[in-house]
């Protein structure tokens, strides 16, 4: 499998101490090894870590790797939301991930944009092409649709309102993603929809995260990371093993790439990447 016919990217959280800011740095220094597409950075509810996102995203920039800032509205308005875009242009950004804007508690109603569909539509009528736009999906279907074909015919208006791909939610059943590629080509969507892999490195946390945001764990696979306890090393290297299947299972069946999400480390996503054989570079 070559490196060259699949589309690698790694995902990032804005660190708000130096600490975390240089340990980020070496992260994406390491895994700049395997050639990414693009570094994409996320952006907190409501804009919460804006100037850490932005900083993060110029930073990697100004490195000559490629960065992909999260965007969203939120509380912000037009003209904020225009100024920062115009800011990222002007640093060489070419692609941007459009998000659903959470409106901050006590903000109430408000003619804010907020869907992501909105955001896509105003970044077209203001920056036309120069953008690279990316959105998001949910293999399992986002916790607040409606229904599972009411989600797909969401995700249909971001892509016909200008995105030009799409990153799922993490997810651990291979046939979900499967299932939802055949949804979403009967429904019309043929722009490529690249699967989010979330690596597993403490179980608890994954069971937290995954409730809030609507991500299945198997029980079959709960009930094996159980027996792990607080053997993290042991965790670790199962889901080592475990996301280096998913991934051969998705790629062999017509996946056209892959979306790590890092949690601001080099490892487990650098294992993976070299267990799949994607290694663009001299060892």
């Amino acid at each position: 499998m070559s490196h060259n016919d699949i589309r690698l990217s790694f995902e990032f959280f804005p660190s708000k101490t130096p600490e975390g800011q240089a340990k980020l740095k070496t992260v994406r220094e390491e895994l700049s090894a395997f050639a990414p597409e693009f570094f994409s950075v996320t952006y907190g509810a409501g804009g919460s870590t804006r100037s850490n996102t932005k900083n993060a995203v110029l930073d990697i920039q100004a490195s000559g790797q490629s960065a992909a800032p999260h965007l969203s509205f939120g509380g912000d308005s037009k003209e904020d939301v225009k100024a920062l875009i115009q800011e990222y242009k002007d640093a060489g950004i070419k692609r941007l991930v459009a998000l659903r804007g959470d409106m901050p508690s006590g903000m109430g109603g408000s003619s804010q944009l907020v869907y992501a569909n909105q955001l896509v539509t105003f970044i077209r009528e203001e920056f036309a092409n120069d953008f690279e736009l990316e959105v998001a999906c949910y293999p399992e279907i986002h916790p607040e649709a409606k229904s599972y074909a009411d989600d797909i015919n969401y995700l249909k208006a971001k892509l016909d309102a200008g995105a030009n791909s799409a990153i799922t939610q993490y997810f651990y059943n291979p046939d979900a993603y499967f299932y939802f590629i055949d949804q979403c080509q009967r429904a019309g969507i043929d722009k490529p929809i690249y699967p989010g892999i979330m690596p597993i490195m403490n179980y608890k946390n994954l069971a937290r995260f995954s409730k809030a945001c609507g991500a299945e764990i198997p029980r079959w696979l709960a009930k094996r990371l159980e027996d792990f306890g607080d053997d993290t090393d042991s965790i670790k290297a199962f889901g080592i093993d475990l996301a280096t299947d998913l991934c051969e299972t998705l790629l062999e069946n017509g996946a056209p790439g892959l979306h790590l999400y890092t949690m601001n480390q080099t490892e487990p996503s650098a294992t993976i990447v070299k267990n799949l054989g994607l290694i663009p570079v001299e060892e």
